[in-house]
């Protein structure tokens, strides 16, 4: 059996450029009140990238006073598009920083997420919900400099997505709405926070409340619903999001209505298949990149020992208009 490699050391950089490990430290931690000879910093560098050194995590945690690790605590729910972009913009927007995004779904196994910190040493964990005080000074104990979003700082907004699509469906002259729900699928609080939107939006409107069914994704299914919508003369259909959008299209198209003659459509988070359906979904966008740099900034600026400066503000969003609505 071959033995593994030996790791490279900040030693073993020391020997090889000719100079002691607190000058590899400082050049290598670029660290800016240390005056280091420009030859002698190539010298490090050079000797660096020859033998393939990589800073130990724990080593240049200690040099910086901190790790460069953010724990993103991701809820129990099934993983769709925008998730999945928030993490990606949260990563980048962290990568320009020198900042390392690693991610836990909550839950999993059993661990919570101030185990999760204190294992990864984490010195910032974000949240997509803001963290009980409990859970707050459990993550503070287990290391983390940083805990976002605070009970007063930026909460989701499940209502006015509700809200804002009921408002487009009435403006269009929709006098009787219904609701496609999820159906079970671990979504049902910001589902019934978004179901509340479009029945405040009705009641403001002075129309009877949304008729509010599931629509999971099958097509039958979906259509057994569109039958009950038709029979009670609803006329525009708010969904949960855009997969039960489509549900809905499937349902309709399955049953010969013409949508939106027949019935409406608009769902919420503008996936890439939206636009490219029959008819493409007209669908609410949200600004994650805003979302991400925000929560970015805070990060850095929690780091740094400044106010995160974030504060109770829900993602830029947009109706994207289209044909089915």
């Amino acid at each position: 059996m071959t033995p593994s490699a030996k790791r490279v050391t900040s030693s073993d950089v020391a020997r090889a450029a000719g100079v002691s490990r607190t000058t590899v430290s400082f050049v290598l931690n670029n660290r800016a009140e240390q005056s280091i000879p420009e030859a002698t910093r190539l010298r490090v560098l050079e000797a660096a990238r020859r033998l393939d050194y990589r800073p130990h995590a724990s080593a240049r945690a200690l040099a910086a006073g901190r790790s460069d690790i953010v724990l993103l605590s991701i809820p129990d729910l099934p993983i769709g598009t925008n998730i999945s972009r928030f993490v990606e913009e949260l990563a980048s927007a962290l990568a320009e920083h020198g900042l390392t995004l690693v991610t836990h779904l909550a839950g999993a196994n059993g661990r919570s997420v101030a185990d999760v910190c204190a294992t990864v040493g984490a010195s910032a964990v974000v949240g997509f919900d803001p963290f009980d005080e409990e859970t707050a000074e459990d993550l503070r104990r287990a290391g983390a400099a940083v805990v976002l979003p605070s009970a007063v700082e930026e909460s989701p907004a499940a209502r006015p997505i509700g809200l804002m699509q009921a408002r487009y469906l009435i403006g269009k002259g929709h006098r009787n709405l219904g609701v496609a729900l999820p159906g079970p699928s671990g979504l049902e609080p910001m589902a019934q926070e978004r179901l509340r939107g479009v029945a405040d939006a009705c009641a403001e409107a002075g129309i009877d409340p949304p008729l509010a069914l599931d629509a999971p994704l099958d097509t039958e299914q979906a259509a057994l619903a569109v039958d009950m919508w038709i029979g009670r003369s609803v006329t525009a259909i708010c969904a949960f999001n855009d997969d039960v959008a489509i549900a809905v299209l499937a349902g309709a198209r399955a049953r010969g209505l013409t949508v939106p003659d027949d019935l409406a459509v608009i769902g919420v988070d503008d996936i890439p298949t939206a636009g490219l359906i029959h008819p493409p979904l007209t669908t609410i966008r949200f600004g994650l990149h805003e979302v991400a740099r925000r929560r970015a900034t805070a990060v850095i600026n929690g780091l740094s020992g400044q106010e995160s400066g974030l504060v109770a503000e829900s993602a830029a969003t947009e109706i994207v208009e289209r044909s089915s609505a």
